[in-house]
This record gives C-alpha cells, sequence and structure tokens, in this order.
C-alpha cells in the first residue's frame, strides 16, 4: 500500500530584542507541533572534541564531524538525531519550520531540517555563524527525508529563527537556495511560510538566477524572495488568517513589554492556532532569556510535554555540572531501533519518558474531572511562577556562582511529578 502523504502542517517560532522587550535582553520562543503522537524528549549533550576523519551519523545519512561541539540542550522528537529546538552554551538559539514553496520538497534521504538546527547549535558561537554552517551544510549534503516515524510522508523545506544575545536572523530555503534576513531590534517569527519579503541582508549567489531560469522572476521587478519562491501571492500571505499573521499580531501587541511570561502566554495561546490541538498539537515549548549582558547567564525554559497550557515551563541554564536528564529522556533501542531500519515498522516503539507518562495521566484528569483538574493546574502555574520569579532574582543579584543552579531543571521536573501526583 502506497505511504499516505501528510498535508502541510508547521510550528511558529519567536523573537524580540530590544526595544520591545522589558530590560536589556532577547527572548526567543518556539512551539514544535507535531502528530499527537510523537514523543518530544529534552536531553543535553556535553561538549566533545573529535579525531579528524571522524563520521557523524544524523538522522539518515552519515556527514563529517567537526574537531569541537558546543554543549547543547535540544528538545527534539524522541526518534530522530536532531531538534525541534535548542540552544548552547553561547547563547545560540535556533527553531525551524516546515515550508512549502515552487520547488518540490525531495523525498529522498538527507539532512532533515531538525539534523542543521542540531548542527548549528553544536557547531557555532553566534547566530550568524549558526547561519553560515547550515547553509555550508546545506550546499554539501542538501536537505530531505521523511519527517515522519511512521510510513506517512512528510516532507518540506525550512526556515530557521537563529538567536544570540545581540540579534536574530531568519533564514529561509527552497531546496539548497536561500535568503536570509538580519533582525537587530523589536519582533520578529516565523511560520509554515516564506516571509522574507525584499529585506535580504544574505543570500544563494545563484538564489536569483535559478528563480529566473524557473520563469518565477523576470530579472526586473524588484526581488521579493517570498513572492518569487513561494506559491501563495504577497498579498494573500499578508492577508490570510495564518499562524504566523496571529503571531505577528501578538507579538505586535506586547511589544515593548515582552517578558519570558509575555512569551509563554504567546505560545499557549489556543485561539490563534498558535496551540495547536488535534491530529497535529503542540507537543514541546521552548522560551529562552539571553541578557546582552555577557556576564549574565541564559535561561532556557522547556516543557518537554504536550499543550503549554498544561505544561510546565521548566528553567535550564548552562553551568559546570550538568547531568543526564534522566526523566526527560526517551528510551533508546540501539540498533534494533525500527527507525534505522527499511521499511518502517507499523507498530512504534515506547518513546515515552518519565515526565509525559505523569503528563498524559494528569492531562486525562484535566480533561474529565474540573475540581480535581483545577487543582492540578493551579500547582503546575504555581510551580512555573516560582521558578521564573526566582531565575529573575538570581539574575538581579548578580550571584557568581551560578553553579548553585545546575540542577534546576531537573528539581522542577520533580516538583512537576510531584504535582501530578
Amino acid at each position: 500500500m502506497a505511504a499516505r502523504r501528510i498535508p502541510p502542517s508547521s510550528c511558529d517560532t519567536f523573537v524580540a530584542l530590544p526595544p520591545a522587550t522589558v530590560g536589556e535582553r532577547v527572548i526567543f520562543g518556539k512551539n514544535s507541533d507535531r502528530p499527537c503522537d510523537e514523543v518530544q524528549e529534552v536531553v543535553y549533550f556535553p561538549a566533545a572534541s573529535y579525531e579528524p576523519g571522524t563520521k557523524l551519523e544524523c538522522t539518515y545519512i552519515e556527514i563529517n564531524q567537526v574537531d569541537h561541539t558546543f554543549p547543547v540542550v535540544l528538545s527534539r522528537p524522541a526518534w530522530m538525531w536532531g531538534a525541534e529546538m535548542g540552544a548552547n552554551d553561547c547563547g545560540v538559539c535556533i527553531g525551524n519550520e516546515a515550508v512549502w514553496g515552487r520547488e518540490e520538497a525531495n523525498d529522498e534521504e538527507a539532512l532533515l531540517g531538525m539534523d542543521l538546527v542540531r548542527l548549528g547549535l553544536e557547531r557555532a558561537d553566534t547566530a550568524e555563524k549558526a547561519l553560515d554552517v547550515i547553509v555550508d551544510l546545506l550546499e554539501q549534503y542538501g536537505q530531505g527525508g521523511n519527517c515522519m516515524e511512521d510510513e506517512s510522508i512528510f516532507t518540506y523545506h525550512n526556515s530557521f529563527l537563529i538567536a544570540d544575545r545581540k540579534e536574530a536572523w531568519i533564514l529561509e530555503t527552497s531546496g539548497k537556495y536561500w535568503g536570509a534576513e538580519k533582525i537587530v531590534d523589536g519582533v520578529r517569527n516565523i511560520s509554515n511560510q516564506f516571509s522574507i519579503t525584499t529585506k535580504i541582508d544574505r543570500e544563494h549567489p545563484d538564489m536569483r538566477d535559478y528563480a529566473r531560469s524557473k520563469g518565477w522572476w523576470d530579472g526586473k521587478k524588484e526581488f521579493n524572495f517570498a513572492a518569487v519562491y513561494s506559491y501563495l501571492n504577497t498579498a494573500r500571505m499578508e492577508a490570510s488568517g495564518s499562524r504566523y499573521c496571529e503571531g505577528r499580531r501578538l507579538l505586535n501587541k506586547h511589544k515593548g513589554n515582552i517578558t519570558a511570561r509575555t512569551m509563554m502566554e504567546i505560545l499557549r495561546d489556543k485561539e490563534s492556532g498558535i496551540n495547536m490541538e488535534g491530529a497535529f498539537l503542540t507537543t514541546g515549548s521552548m522560551v529562552s532569556v539571553l541578557p546582552k549582558d555577557a556576564g549574565l547567564p541564559c535561561v532556557h525554559y522547556f516543557t518537554g510535554t504536550p499543550d503549554p497550557e498544561r505544561s510546565v515551563f521548566k528553567p535550564f541554564v548552562f553551568v559546570q555540572g550538568i547531568g543526564h536528564l534522566k526523566e526527560t529522556c526517551s528510551p533508546t533501542f540501539g540498533p534494533d531501533d525500527p527507525v534505522k531500519k527499511r521499511p518502517r515498522f507499523q507498530s512504534k516503539p515506547d518513546r515515552r519518558h518519565a515526565l509525559y507518562k505523569k503528563h498524559e495521566l494528569a492531562a486525562a484528569i484535566m480533561e474529565t474531572t474540573k475540581e480535581r483538574g483545577d487543582d492540578i493546574r493551579k500547582k503546575l502555574m504555581t510551580l512555573e511562577t516560582q521558578k521564573i520569579e526566582e531565575m529573575e532574582k538570581l539574575a538581579q543579584s548578580s550571584i557568581s556562582d551560578w553553579t548553585l543552579v545546575v540542577h534546576i531543571f531537573s528539581d522542577t521536573v520533580q516538583d512537576e511529578l510531584k504535582a501530578y501526583s
């Protein structure tokens, strides 16, 4: 039987920079919208060094490894090597989105957009260097392959929002061709449509010639990346009730007063469709606070569970001594993992981690038993508020020993598990 092709669905990624934020800080946020039965885990990988000639096995293909990788924290579908979103210890954050345009997405296995997210984080200490990493790998290895664990076919091109302490970059791709826009202030978001128009700060050297060869651009009109490479015209994109437009509206609504809490509330917004429900739903969420002051640590909040409205954003800080994030790490199956075999198995292995299992039970209670559900939800929001306030107080106190929060993420997970009991 032929594999079923999944219709376009995607996520939302946001960034706010001064003066749109409260304080001299950049706020990054992303919802990862994936198949409703897919488990997303939060995992940490320390820095590592490699011998020349070392090979790296990504989700589908093998590539050359670099000499050194940075420590990363990732929120990722548990079956794949790459990640939907994450950060490194240099204050770089990346999220990617599925986009569709005039160029057909490739089913042939190459690097997934999620692989490129992780590779950018592991190999770059600034946002622009991460952009360089991604476009170089795109040129060398290409992008493609099924982005689903089961036999359904879900392929797409990728857009990326890459941020650090001082700026952000939007990178949008179509096959190997790409354009990039630099953001130095204000707000910006991406979703499941091309959004770069005439402000193109960097681009593939053959991007315009390729578009002209395909008859998408006459070479005379001002070049508009979204209008040329998208199958939607710009007017329709701007006027549609898409999540991209809704996300932009919510960012502008809070412009000048955006905090970590504000970004979390945007990610929880169901009326806009940003917090998705149904066959595709929000399976994981992330918010990062990136202070302009390099002397202050960045704080990254992850849910590791579906539906941010019913989840706790738990803080993570890069410090010495971080260990295995046991309660949010899914089981591994080594060489027997079905994802490494063809054809794919009909029955998928149970990839639920400890937090996911508890959250799943609590979500059912919140759905069916109002009094008990309200009590759980209140405990979760109280815990989240306490942790946000704790991180803000630590930042304002100018403490010198941030190793005091080495277990802050794992401790918060334990507190969340208790709230479910």
